[in-house]
């Protein structure tokens, strides 16, 4: 997935950075970045408050970079 490797560019991070931000191996994250793993709502959770963007940014559902605005419990 370009996205993320885009939005962790754009952070100035490297893949053992944002695996550590998700608690698992550069390599299990870099699995994320190339597709070769499906991404998890966890990980997808972490990874857009992380970056500050929507999950349906990240999985190109929308170019809309800015999150949604969370509902009051």
């Amino acid at each position: 997935m370009n996205r993320l490797k885009d939005l962790r560019q754009e952070y100035d991070l490297r893949q053992e950075d944002v695996a550590e931000i998700l608690m698992m191996s550069q390599r299990n994250y870099s699995y994320y970045e190339t597709g070769v793993s499906m991404l998890t709502l966890e990980v997808l959770d972490i990874l857009a408050d992380y970056y500050n963007t929507s999950i349906d940014y990240i999985l190109y559902r929308t170019d809309e970079r800015k999150p949604y605005p969370r509902k009051k419990i």
